[in-house]
């Protein structure tokens, strides 16, 4: 796969067009802990019209968490548990698991909105933060975030498995010192590999349950690795001026249509892939909504390809949208396959 690591010409150029005021998507699960890096109809509380009360600040601290970020690494966290138990797992573990996985994506995503504070009041899709409209200093939100994340990595370690609260750590300080810190500024291939801290919630489920971790969990973790640059480059060459101005190298702002699509193909053929390598570990249930889901969602990407290529109308907000809803129906099929307790169609080897 080409990577494209230096594009300042472009993004010169891009940042020499005026940022245009888009549209909002439906949020989802753009940033590599799972969703868009944020809203404009969640605001932080606070309308700017008077003092901010006790109520907005609240709101604020929920916001700097990022919950539907959160939403949909819970919905791959649990598919996990259940395909680790090959059944219910123990409602108190599960719950633990679900608990800290919050608490320590909350943290992940304030500590993230602490370091992007400035490009955030530049990008019209951010401007409603907390840290933009100044509802809360970033000295709180740092401590806030911190305070959560330890309180996460210890709870896990003490109600689940050390192994669990240690791998939470490392997804922790992975987000944010190499994609926050590091990555999302210096190369269009940040949400590649900055997109690693996404796919942890996966093994740290499997984690929690076992104490080890299975070769299920290691496809999974591929599915959502590999879903990630679709996902998030869909929703960039819709935002493509906003990213520029932000001086956000995202891969739509340095490269061509073309070879983000190309890109975009490509990473869903692997995603796919990864997900059928589930079946042998699989019950039929999982097999049967796969395949087709997986046949529909490169029918899309394939069909986002080509018009581009002809020149013609393309929208990626269709791809974007279409990603959100794979992840959830493959990650629920896994789930419920598992829980129905059936014979997997290959072999378990991870007990």
């Amino acid at each position: 796969m080409p990577v494209v690591t230096d594009g300042r010409a472009a993004l010169q150029d891009a940042r020499s067009h005026e940022v245009r005021s888009p549209r909002q998507p439906r949020p989802g699960a753009a940033d590599p802990v799972g969703g868009p890096a944020d809203e404009q109809r969640h605001t932080s509380g606070h309308t700017g019209a008077g003092p901010v009360t006790i109520a907005d600040r609240i709101t604020a601290y929920v916001m700097l968490t990022k919950p539907r970020i959160i939403e949909l690494l819970l919905i791959t966290t649990v598919p996990a548990m259940f395909a680790a138990q090959r059944g219910v797992p123990s409602l108190a573990v599960m719950f633990a698991t679900l608990f800290g996985g919050m608490l320590a994506a909350g943290s992940a995503n304030a500590l993230n909105c602490v370091y992007d504070a400035d490009i955030d009041e530049i990008m019209r899709r951010t401007r409603n933060r907390p840290l933009a409209r100044h509802t809360v200093s970033r000295r709180n939100a740092l401590i806030f975030a911190i305070a959560i994340g330890v309180v996460s990595v210890l709870f896990l370690a003490v109600t689940t498995t050390w192994q669990a609260g240690v791998l939470t750590a490392v997804a922790i300080l992975f987000y944010v010192l190499v994609y926050t810190m590091l990555l999302k500024r210096r190369t269009s291939q940040n949400i590649v590999w900055g997109g690693l801290a996404g796919c942890m919630p996966v093994i740290i489920g499997w984690s929690a349950v076992t104490g080890g971790i299975g070769w299920p969990a290691w496809a999974f973790f591929g599915v959502i690795f590999f879903w990630t640059p679709p996902h998030t480059w869909a929703l960039a060459m819709r935002y493509k001026e906003d990213y520029a101005a932000a001086g956000v190298p995202m891969l739509p702002v340095v490269a061509s249509e073309r070879t983000v699509v190309r890109q975009i193909v490509l990473y869903s053929w692997g995603m796919v892939v990864c997900s059928l390598v589930l079946i042998p570990a699989s019950a039929w249930l999982y097999l049967a909504i796969a395949v087709p889901a997986g046949v529909v969602f490169l029918a899309a990407a394939h069909s986002l390809h080509l018009k581009v290529v002809r020149g013609a109308a393309a929208k990626p907000m269709t791809l974007f949208h279409l990603s959100n809803l794979y992840l959830t129906v493959v990650s629920v099929a896994w789930a419920v396959d598992a829980a129905l307790g059936w014979a997997p169609v290959g072999w378990a080897p991870w007990h």
